[in-house]
């Protein structure tokens, strides 16, 4: 009935292994039950990100555009239903039904030919994510959720022999310095909801609404963790202090906290990359180092 983008089949066979390669392969047979089980039919072309194939849909109980998303249920993707409930459509794609048992959604139809990263103003759209984190992490975060606490731990825990594996000693200091200041910050993680990952990419128009978020990845903790993917999207490094500046205005956020923060997400992917056998990414360092 489908065909699975050929990108979204290599992504998760690279990320997931065997269980991409299962969830690849089970594909066509979980799009024919969910639109049989709620009633779609399918209304355009398949999309897709790193994690999930997004089929466009008509409910046929009432002619409702929709989209099913199908991906893996992991420990990113099982908050996501918890955050949109909680959000209800406020700042953020409206979620319809929910299938627990394999983490599939129906979600409303935004328009995905306008998403903010086609704004030619970056600065507009640096602060368009900012005013959304600002309203989204008003929301305290419900229990049960993953904690930036836990996530922070973790962190750390792994540090040790990722800063043995970086061969340059200037970038070495750079994630110890980031490893610092997390130590600094993480006994007050904070209790907000997060998205984790609002970039431009994540957020969309609609009819109802100028711009709403999608594709959360929720965390209870600050929201000073979530300046990162607006600094580091459509890289300027001399745009780099006024994104800062205008993030933390508008979330009102202590800036010395935020760059603690927002260097402990250096610290993440320093993680990620090093342990996966990469090299640090420079973009990743040179925003690290006007920061620091």
């Amino acid at each position: 009935m489908i065909d699975v983008p050929e990108e979204l089949a290599e992504t998760q066979t690279e990320i997931n292994g065997e269980a991409g390669r299962k969830f690849v392969a089970d594909l066509p047979r979980l799009t024919a039950d969910f639109l049989a089980r709620w009633d779609l039919r399918l209304d355009g072309h398949p999309m897709h990100g790193m994690c999930a194939l997004v089929l466009p849909v008509i409910r046929t109980t009432d002619d409702t555009p929709a989209v099913l998303k199908l991906q893996i249920l992991d420990a990113e993707s099982e908050g996501e239903p918890v955050a949109l409930r909680l959000w209800d459509g406020d700042g953020a794609v409206r979620l319809l039904r929910h299938d627990p048992d394999t983490g599939t959604m129906l979600l409303e139809r935004l328009d995905p030919a306008r998403m903010l990263s086609h704004e030619p103003d970056t600065r507009e759209a640096v602060l368009v994510i900012a005013r959304l984190l600002a309203h989204l992490t008003a929301t305290p975060a419900p229990p049960n959720l993953r904690r930036l606490s836990d996530i922070a731990t973790n962190m750390l825990d792994r540090t040790p022999p990722v800063l043995a594996r970086i061969p340059d000693p200037a970038d070495r200091r750079l994630i110890e310095d980031c490893a610092a200041a997390l130590r600094e910050v993480m006994p007050d993680p904070g209790d907000r909801l997060l998205h984790w990952d609002l970039h431009f990419d994540n957020v969309l128009a609609a009819d109802r609404a100028p711009w709403l978020a999608i594709d959360p990845k929720p965390l209870a903790g600050d929201p000073a963790f979530e300046l990162w993917p607006a600094l580091n999207n459509r890289f300027d490094p001399a745009d780099i202090p006024w994104r800062f500046d205008a993030m933390t205005d508008v979330l009102a956020l202590n800036r010395d906290r935020a760059r603690s923060w927002t260097l402990a997400r250096l610290l993440q992917n320093a993680i990620w990359e090093i342990e996966e056998g990469r090299t640090l990414d420079p973009k990743d360092l040179e925003l690290g180092h006007r920061l620091r």
